[in-house]
């Protein structure tokens, strides 16, 4: 009974979102024009270009397939140059934001300490929010609007909100593993840190890292997408090619893409199944 009330109401919140945002099913339905641009550009998917589509290209402009290599070439440095920061990030504010760092630390500090600590962790709880809300897309737009959006303006706009997610997810990560080690180690008389770093800590590790090629994976996704603001990634000649209605070089770096992703998830998966070992 309480299930079907549940997917009831969720059926009604769906309703009327529909209705307050006043949405019509039949604005879904392309018009004749967009379903020429539609067929044009699902027709590319079955022959992506291997040459230019325009009529003139310039006598330094390299060959296609080797634009779009070092397109996906640069579009991998990206990504591991935002998730290098944003692992950094993701590890010390994690640290800060586990309850089982304070639990363990805080039985040897003083009362100073105990005040300052819990604060220090509600701000870092605060700032991992924070930095989770902001989508890299906001923080790119907010770089372009500041300082322009450089290859460093990029890097960071992604590594960010990417921090945060880490962090959160390492903190949860600790804070449910297993703590009879943890245990052992404070009743043998170690210190609170030894406790964490060897008792917590690397019962964490497998699934700590295991998550984070899951994020580099969508770190890859978007350092394309930042590309629609300049960087010369993947994302700007897919811009590009679409503007100029040549559907058929976006379906190649589309490709490009795609091949990047399922490589990465072939390495990742291999790397998850050793760590699960």
């Amino acid at each position: 009974m309480k299930r079907r009330f549940v997917i009831a109401a969720i059926a009604v919140a769906g309703l009327v979102s529909f209705e307050a945002l006043g949405l019509r099913p039949s604005e879904v339905v392309p018009t004749r024009a967009e379903l020429g641009t539609l067929s044009s550009f699902l027709l590319g998917a079955f022959s992506p270009a291997l040459t230019y589509e325009a009529a003139y290209v310039g006598a330094d402009a390299p060959p296609l397939l080797l634009k779009v290599a070092d397109a996906a070439r640069r579009t991998v440095v990206f990504a591991a140059a935002a998730m290098s920061l944003a692992i950094v990030g993701g590890v010390v504010l994690g640290f800060l934001a586990s309850t089982a760092w304070w639990r363990h630390d805080l039985r040897s500090r003083g009362p100073i300490a105990r005040i300052a600590f819990p604060l220090i962790y509600v701000g870092t709880r605060t700032l991992i929010a924070l930095m989770r809300s902001v989508h890299e897309l906001l923080w790119a737009l907010i770089f372009l609007v500041a300082i322009g959006l450089t290859d460093i303006g990029a890097v960071v706009a992604i590594a960010l909100p990417y921090a945060g997610t880490l962090a959160k997810v390492f903190s949860e990560l600790i804070d449910e593993a297993a703590d009879d080690a943890a245990t052992a180690l404070g009743g043998a008389g170690a210190l609170p840190a030894q406790v964490f770093a060897f008792g917590l800590v690397p019962r964490a590790l497998p699934d700590m890292g295991a998550y984070t090629l899951y994020r580099f994976e969508c770190a890859l996704r978007s350092s394309a997408v930042v590309g629609f603001f300049g960087p010369e990634t993947l994302g700007k000649f897919i811009r590009l090619s679409w503007d100029e209605n040549h559907y058929a070089e976006v379906w190649t770096y589309l490709y490009a893409l795609l091949v990047l992703i399922v490589i990465v998830e072939w390495w990742s998966g291999a790397l998850r199944s050793r760590f699960a070992a």
